[in-house]
């Protein structure tokens, strides 16, 4: 089964780059199937990571950000695929 991970931050007004820079350079325990990061207005990050685990398995995730980077609390969510039809 693949099971994605969504990780969710925004940064203080202005320090969107920051958070982005700081959002890639965080590692994982354990190398994902994939891994991508988006950026959105109002300097949001996104980072979703896709894995071949069960859907309560225990995976690695990134951590909250230094509290003066971000608004707000880091929002995950936990995704499992459904069938085309």
């Amino acid at each position: 089964m693949t099971v994605a991970l969504m990780w969710e931050a925004r940064a203080v007004a202005g320090r969107g780059e920051e958070l982005l820079a700081w959002a890639r350079a965080q590692d994982l325990a354990v190398s994902p199937l994939r891994r991508e990061t988006f950026r959105a207005p109002q300097d949001r990050v996104l980072v979703i990571t896709w894995w071949d685990a069960p859907y309560d398995a225990d995976l690695p995730e990134l951590p909250e950000p230094d509290g003066e980077l971000v608004t707000r609390a880091v929002h995950r969510w936990r995704f499992e695929p459904v069938a085309e039809g």
